[in-house]
């Protein structure tokens, strides 16, 4: 395990910092008073046409998953260093006669309970050569808290500057110390400790994170989701197809089965 360094941080450099942090506080603020206006205007109209189906429902709970839509970014979507080109880390050999994807959000609770479900039979294959797995890490949640898009965020600066081994081992701590949808949520701070001791070097990546560097590249891969159907995390597909189910349970027996 790395050895985590010192930071030496001017008082302006920390003013700094916190005056980011609050001004991405302030956006989910905003975020969640407009979500909250537009979900009364949806039940004025409601009202209005006796039960007649509503356009634009933000946030909706179907069967256990989370079906979600995203702010936008004006930043760039440079992708990190060592992605595919469809937004994820892809671990396992290109070939394997197995290929999954995993569309997941790093503070949806589903997400977690399937990821401690089968990581370790998941590892175990793709060590045996039996199947690629492609994490898609999406910022769909910012409507909860802005850990979700910020956690996004981490990984592919992570992925960008350490690798994907070490990406890989900060993908599943911040599965194995997912916070609560009601919080308290990991702060900047907390990220960069969790990257230091995944294997990263906190002077590479504590910039990154706290700038949100691959913010455009995070909503990029919510758009290329949704472009895709995908309106809900998790979403599991084998071979190319949808996995089905009505439990976590039952998707996690086809993705290792």
């Amino acid at each position: 395990m790395a050895q985590k360094k010192t930071s030496h941080r001017t008082a302006e450099e920390k003013a700094a910092t916190q005056a980011k942090r609050e001004a991405r506080r302030a956006r989910t603020e905003r975020a969640r008073a407009e979500a909250e206006e537009r979900r009364k205007a949806a039940k004025r109209k409601e009202q209005l046409t006796r039960g007649g189906l509503i356009a634009g429902v933000l946030v909706l709970v179907v069967g256990g998953f989370f079906l979600v839509t995203n702010l936008g970014s004006d930043k760039p979507d440079t992708p990190p260093a060592g992605a595919s080109g469809s937004y994820g880390l892809r671990i396992g050999e290109a070939d394997a006669p197995k290929e999954i994807v995993v569309y997941e959000d790093f503070l949806c609770p589903f997400c977690g309970q399937l990821e401690l479900t089968v990581r370790d039979q998941l590892d175990a294959a793709v060590e045996a050569g039996e199947v690629s797995v492609e994490y898609r890490p999406l910022g769909f949640l910012e409507r909860i808290d802005d850990y979700s898009p910020a956690s996004a965020n981490a990984f592919a600066v992570v992925l960008d500057e350490s690798g994907p081994e070490v990406a890989k081992a900060f993908h599943d701590l911040l599965f194995d110390n997912q916070p609560s949808e009601s919080g308290p949520f990991p702060d900047d701070d907390q990220l960069v400790e969790w990257a230091v001791e995944a294997g990263a070097e906190e002077d590479a990546v504590r910039p990154g994170i706290e700038d949100m560097a691959f913010e455009g590249w995070v909503d990029a891969a919510n758009d290329a989701a949704s472009r895709e159907g995908v309106n809900s995390t998790p979403t599991v597909l084998v071979d190319g197809e949808v996995v089905e189910g009505e439990t976590l349970q039952e998707i996690a027996a086809q993705m290792v089965g």
